[in-house]
């Protein structure tokens, strides 16, 4: 799940300072789940902007929609007879949702209201943790299912720093060293002889080179 978190509304609101109406759109995804930008948020945020603008003697009026997804363009689609008079467009989504308005209205003025932060999971209500690097080539399978690249403060691939101690992670006491876990996780399976076999390099080209990642499934295609 995307992670992400509400600027603060004055941020906001400096976007569009100018802007006599906006149309703030929220969405139903990962953001909803974490509690940023479902549908709730998307009211409040708004009602907190007209309350701002308000107060500084330049009414502000908004029109608020949730869409299902923001990454979808089918659920974009949907936004065209909302977007005709408004000034700009507040997007409630990760940065892929932004962008998707952006180019799909690229008349319009779209800003983000939020900051997206990672990819990872609900430890307790309220509380996310990291827990993928998306490196694009997933080495759970030797590393007893933690991912090293995201847990290990070094992203280090074969055993811990020297700075681990006590089965914790030299930046802070309260950080478990990965490599700790991943040995703890392996002996418990029985499978601490896989921590001896030779790895190849990683494979860092499927990560951030060569440009924006992209995925095909041949067999969903439409003509």
């Amino acid at each position: 799940m995307i992670i992400a978190q509400q600027k603060p509304v004055k941020d906001v609101a400096a976007m569009i300072s100018n802007c006599k109406k906006v149309l703030l759109v929220g969405c139903a995804g990962c953001v909803t789940v974490c509690l940023a930008g479902g549908e709730k948020e998307t009211e409040v945020m708004a009602s907190s902007l007209r309350i701002m603008r308000k107060m500084e003697d330049n009414p502000l009026e908004t029109v608020t929609y949730t869409a299902t997804r923001q990454c979808d363009p089918e659920y974009v689609d949907m936004l065209g007879n909302m977007v005709q008079d408004v000034d700009a467009i507040v997007s409630l989504a990760c940065g892929v949702g932004v962008q998707y308005l952006a180019e799909r209205f690229n008349d319009k003025w779209v800003v983000p209201a939020l900051d997206t932060k990672f990819i990872g999971g609900s430890t307790v209500h309220g509380n996310w943790e990291e827990k993928c690097g998306l490196c694009g080539d997933c080495i759970l399978h030797r590393t007893g299912g933690i991912c090293p690249i995201i847990r290990c403060s070094k992203s280090i691939l074969n055993g811990p720093c020297g700075g681990s101690q006590y089965g914790k992670c030299e930046i802070s006491k309260d950080v478990d060293c990965a490599w700790q876990l991943i040995y703890d996780r392996m002996s418990a399976l029985g499978k601490l002889d896989k921590l001896m076999e030779f790895q190849p390099p990683k494979d860092w080209s499927k990560s951030r080179d060569g440009g924006p990642r992209k995925a095909v499934r041949e067999d969903v295609m439409i003509d």
